[in-house]
């Protein structure tokens, strides 16, 4: 053929000089490609080194909020923490609103919304010390902080462990609270109605809001906090389904507190329920998931982990599992 004879008549010191680049030329490949081996190898492993760095701050800040728990016994507010500085978030007529822990600013906004009286001041402070250790140097926002201790102290009081991710950004001003409290939290001395027309919006369904009702197992009202006096359950430090059990089993009568709001008492325990708790037994919709997570605590906790995940994580978006 053509190439053969081409072949034929070219030098042999030309066969060489080709030879010879094309063993270099595949040598430098080879090189090159053991290069980009190398590279990936020491990017993967300085991923890992990473990951292993921030699971061990992670580890240290969980051990910090646990001790604080235990301490203070401060569990149930830092719950209510959680759940106010993400339930201003709405999709209806009211939109916006997002865990960003705009409650640290008390010039105005949601650092002073009564609904979130205690917050600010005890809440916060309690979370200070932590805050100074981790927040200050870039480790944690203090939003994905105060989402991260909510969680920490459930599971101290024996509730199910909450799967956490990060990546919530904090408010640098009050500006960026929301309007007002109304018509994005929930008021106490209403019913059902009231309920769906503040949790709806927020994409929760009926189940949802017993769910997420539930965490009254812990915690207890202060006059002059919420108007509201008395706790729902017999140990308010224990994350159970005892707020669906004596919920169903005891007898409430109707009283007004010193501050003028109507709430309900048992006159044995002196336990109390509020008109939004007691409008869980008054809508089949409703009652039927009161006697559910009353009979199965399993079932409640994996409803309630499912809500309450949903509730901090709602007008949020790009979160990540690792800090």
């Amino acid at each position: 053929s053509i190439a053969w004879k081409h072949l034929a008549h070219t030098s042999t010191a030309t066969m060489r000089a080709t030879l010879a680049f094309v063993v270099a030329t595949a040598a430098s490949a080879s090189a090159f490609k053991a290069t980009v081996g190398a590279a990936r190898q020491a990017i993967r492993v300085q991923r890992q080194s990473l990951s292993s760095l921030q699971m061990g701050v992670r580890e240290d800040i969980e051990k910090d909020i646990s001790t604080l728990v235990k301490e203070k016994g401060c569990g149930p507010i830092l719950v209510r923490l959680s759940w106010h500085d993400a339930g201003v978030y709405s999709t209806g007529k009211l939109t916006g609103g997002c865990p960003n822990a705009v409650m640290r600013f008390t010039d105005g906004g949601e650092g002073t919304f009564g609904a979130n009286a205690g917050l600010p001041d005890v809440a916060v402070g309690l979370l200070e010390p932590i805050s100074e250790k981790y927040v200050a140097n870039g480790d944690i926002s203090n939003a994905d902080l105060w989402t991260l201790a909510a969680n920490v102290a459930i599971k101290e009081m024996g509730g199910p462990e909450i799967p956490t991710r990060f990546g919530r950004t904090d408010a640098k001003t009050s500006a960026e609270s929301v309007e007002s409290q109304v018509g994005r939290l929930p008021d106490g001395d209403k019913g059902i109605d009231h309920l769906r027309e503040i949790f709806h919006p927020k994409g929760f369904n009926d189940k949802d809001i017993v769910a997420l009702s539930g965490a009254h197992t812990v915690g207890k009202c202060h006059i002059d906090r919420s108007g509201f006096e008395g706790a729902w359950t017999e140990e308010p430090l224990k994350f159970d389904n005892t707020y669906f059990k004596e919920m169903l089993s005891k007898k409430y009568e109707s009283e007004t507190t010193s501050a003028g709001n109507p709430q309900n008492r048992n006159a044995e325990t002196g336990t109390i329920m509020l008109i939004s708790d007691l409008a869980l037994l008054e809508d089949d919709a409703f009652k039927t998931h009161v006697e559910k997570y009353a009979s199965d605590q399993d079932a409640y906790f994996a409803d309630f982990t499912s809500a309450w995940v949903k509730l901090q994580e709602n007008g949020v978006a790009d979160l990540r599992n690792e800090l």
